[in-house]
Parts: structure tokens; C-alpha cells; sequence
């Protein structure tokens, strides 16, 4: 049998109120039932107390002594539920009885414990019974048994046993509508969960789903829909911004290679101006290669793995690493590199983000350096900050464009620089890659004077 939700909640609960309401009926039932033969006990522990102090013993015999009294004592009183009394020997011999026995007779047990009650039949009616025996200078002459009708308690135990099993279902069934009643207005805002979602799609991620008024487990879930769908929107959106970055940073490219091509085909040429052509076709190819690997590069940038957060190194050994790199362009342009690294500095950085922040700065500086300028680079500490400072004598920025380099594809004066060749995107990903890290990046630059780079990393020490 298939249950909805709501139900399996309330199955699940009458399940465990079922297993508590079984133990606390028993319990009632297990209490009345002792408490009913406790009062029996008690009163015949009473009654037999009592009529062994009216009890004579004469040579072999055993009988009361007043037994006229007794019988007007049972005719005064109204036995609701009388007491048998009977006098018997130790071999079994009947001495005397009360006289509400008549012609019954109750049986002695030369092996019941004295003082021990236990349930007899009388008649084949049950009864409640308990004998003691009686002595005589410390020899047993016989016993004396009391008991009283069980018939009355009897009942009551089965009538309240019966009430309680029909009362076992009953309870059950209310409580599961009970329950499935409540479960269902628990889980309304689920339900709300589901139609909201339904309703998202690719196309339509704007729709959240509304929070419930009790900060409760509900709560937690439809924030973290919530969240996830935020999540997805920026995913998405990452991958529109990346469809239109490329289509629109590589239309250009393309049809320039286009061009170049339909030109080179249009006539035979020298195998000097096919070189030509060719070069400039593969520096095309190039960019557009370098601009696919960093608009990837930015499209997984918020979507960062945690190993590229664990995996750690020292700041020298990637500025050595990016050097290497850029050797033959350093070469190339005559720059010299002025290196000033506190070797005392043991301290840490995530290797990933760290290189591309480095690498994109310091590539600019080898770009927008002029030939044989200078290059500085150092490292120092600062409270809790490792400051990497990244200073060039190159062209500079204009005084109105920091608040913008840092945006995609934004170049300073790019017409004014035709010459050298770049997308735009280094900065942003340097930036993007130090908010990644709780990196902070300050920038210093007038145009013709150089440009001051201070990355502020927060280390690890190792």
C-alpha cells in the first residue's frame, strides 16, 4: 500500500503513541489487578486475624467459640461479599464453618504456605483463599481458611480488560486522524515548496520560494532552495556572460583571419608575403586561444574547488615560477628585475589563485614596460598581511580609469595602444582571484610614470 507523505507521518506516529498507549493500558490494567487482590488480601488477612481469636481447642477438636454469636453477626450484617470461614484438621477433617458455607466446603492444603493467598473453587465458583494453622503448646492440631468470592473482582478485571481493548482501536483511529490532520497544515509550506518550483525554469529563475513564518526546519529547506536556486541563476547567468564575451571578443579576430585569408588567395604572392600573412594569422589564433583560456578561467572562478584553496606554497617560489615564464620577453625588452624577498617570510598562500593574481600583474608589467625600464618586485609582512608590491616605469594608467581596469575587457587608452596585443580580462581575473582568497589588491599608477601593484594576502604559516 502506497502512502502520500502526510500520511507516512502520521502512520510513523501512531506507531510510536500505539507502542506508548499498549504499555500505559497494560499498565492500568496490571494496577487495578493487583490493587483489586491487594484490598482481598488485606480483608481476609482481617477477617482470619480476627476469627482466630474466637477459636477453641479441645483434645482433638477445633471448633468456635461462640458460634451463635457468628451466626447473628452474618444475619445483622450485610455481606456484599461475605467471608467463609472453615476449621479443619491436619489431616483434612472438617471441624467447623461459618454458616454462609451450608453444605460447601472449602479444602485445606497441608502444603500451602501459611499466610500465602492463592485463588480455589468453591462450587466452581472462584474464590480468593488463605489458611493459617493452629497449634496447641507447638503441635499442629489444624487450620483455619478464610476466603471470599472472587466472582465480583473478577468481573470488573474483565469488564475494565475489555473496555481497554475496545478502546485500544478507537484511540488509534482518532489519534491517526488527529494526526494526519495536523501533518497535513505541517507540510502546507512544502506543498507551496512544490508549486513554486514547478514553476522555475531555464528561462525563468527569478521565482523563489516564500519563507515560512517559524524559523523551523522549513524554514532552513526553503532557504536553502532558495539558495541553490541563487546558485544555478549565477551559473547560468556565468554561462551567458561567457557566450557573449566569446561570441563578441572573437567575432573580431575571426573576421580579421577571414579577411586576411580571402586577401592571400585572391592573387599569387611571394613566399614573403605568405610568411607574413601566416604570422599575423597565428598571432590571431593566439589571442583568441588566450581570451577562450581566460574567459573560462573566469566563468569557474566563483565555482572554485576546494583544492585550489588547499594546496599551498610560498610567495617567492611563484614569483621564481613566473619569471621562468616571461624569461624571454624580460630578455626581449631589455627589462631589468629587481627582486627584494624577506627570506625570513614562511608564510603561506593558496597556490592557485596567488599564481593567477602574480601572473596576470606581472605579465602587465612586462607588457606596458618601455625597453630597458625596471621592473621591482618585493615582499614584506605587515601585521597579519604578506604584502606582495609589483612596480613598473611603464606607460600608467589614467587617473580616471583605475575604478574601471578591473572590469572585463576594459583597456586604458586601447586605442592609443594598438601595438600591444591583450583582451582586457587580466585584470579582472586578478581581481576575481583575490576576492577568491580574501586577497586585497591597491593600485598606484600615473600615465607615463608606472603603475604600483600592493597585493595584501592573508598567509598560512607553514
Amino acid at each position: 500500500m502506497k502512502l502520500n507523505f502526510k500520511n507516512r507521518i502520521a502512520l510513523h506516529y501512531i506507531v510510536a503513541t500505539g507502542l506508548i498507549i499498549a504499555l500505559v493500558f497494560l499498565g492500568i490494567f496490571f494496577v487495578v489487578k493487583s490493587t483489586v487482590y491487594t484490598n482481598l488480601d488485606k480483608d481476609l488477612n482481617f477477617e482470619i486475624q480476627k476469627h482466630t481469636q474466637e477459636i477453641t481447642i479441645k483434645n482433638d477438636s477445633i471448633y468456635f467459640s461462640n458460634k451463635k454469636e457468628l451466626e447473628e453477626r452474618e444475619h445483622m450484617e450485610v455481606q456484599v461479599n461475605p467471608v467463609f470461614i472453615q476449621l479443619s484438621g491436619k489431616d483434612g477433617k472438617l471441624f467447623d464453618k461459618s454458616p454462609n458455607l451450608k453444605e460447601k466446603e472449602l479444602i485445606a492444603s497441608a502444603n500451602q504456605k501459611a499466610g500465602q493467598h492463592f485463588n480455589a473453587l468453591l462450587s466452581n465458583e472462584p474464590i480468593r483463599q488463605v489458611q493459617l494453622p493452629l497449634k496447641k503448646k507447638g503441635e499442629l492440631r489444624g487450620y483455619v481458611l478464610a476466603a471470599m468470592s472472587l466472582e465480583g473482582s473478577t468481573t470488573v478485571i474483565r469488564n475494565l480488560g475489555n473496555t481497554l481493548l475496545i478502546l485500544y482501536p478507537v484511540v488509534l483511529l482518532g489519534l491517526f486522524l488527529i494526526s494526519s490532520f495536523l501533518a497535513g497544515r505541517s507540510i502546507a509550506p512544502i506543498r507551496s515548496i512544490i508549486s513554486t518550483t514547478n514553476k522555475i525554469t531555464r528561462n525563468n529563475l527569478n521565482k523563489r520560494v516564500s519563507l515560512p513564518q517559524k524559523k523551523d526546519e522549513l524554514h532552513e529547506l526553503s532557504s536553502a532552495i532558495n539558495e541553490l536556486l541563487n546558485r544555478i541563476e549565477r551559473t547560468i547567468e556565468r554561462e551567458r556572460q561567457f557566450t557573449s564575451d566569446a561570441s563578441h571578443e572573437l567575432r573580431t579576430p575571426l573576421s580579421s583571419l577571414r579577411g586576411t585569408l580571402e586577401v592571400l588567395i585572391q592573387r599569387e604572392r611571394s613566399p614573403q608575403e605568405y610568411e607574413e600573412k601566416i604570422n599575423y594569422g597565428l598571432s590571431v589564433i593566439d589571442l583568441m586561444t588566450l581570451t577562450l583560456e581566460q574567459l573560462l578561467t573566469l566563468a569557474r572562478m566563483e565555482a572554485s574547488a576546494k583544492g585550489m584553496t588547499e594546496d599551498l606554497t610560498v610567495l617567492p617560489t611563484l614569483i621564481d615560477d613566473i619569471l621562468s615564464k616571461y624569461k624571454d620577453s624580460i630578455q626581449e625588452k631589455g627589462l631589468q628585475v629587481k627582486l627584494d624577498l624577506e627570506s625570513s617570510v614562511e608564510y603561506q598562500v593558496p597556490r592557485y589563485y596567488a599564481y593567477l593574481i602574480l601572473d596576470n600583474i606581472i605579465q602587465n608589467a612586462i607588457k606596458y614596460s618601455e625597453k630597458e625600464g625596471h621592473i621591482y618586485i618585493s615582499i614584506n609582512t605587515k601585521k597579519d598581511s604578506v604584502i606582495c608590491t609589483i612596480k613598473d616605469e611603464g606607460i600608467g594608467i589614467n587617473e580616471e580609469d583605475p575604478e574601471k581596469i578591473f572590469n572585463s575587457f576594459y583597456r586604458s587608452d586601447a586605442m592609443k595602444h594598438k601595438h600591444i596585443s591583450g583582451n582586457g580580462l587580466g585584470l579582472s581575473i586578478a581581481k576575481k582571484s583575490a576576492d577568491a582568497i580574501g586577497a586585497k589588491l591597491k593600485l598606484n599608477s600615473k600615465s607615463h610614470k608606472g603603475t604600483t601593484f600592493r597585493i595584501y594576502f592573508k598567509p598560512i604559516l607553514s
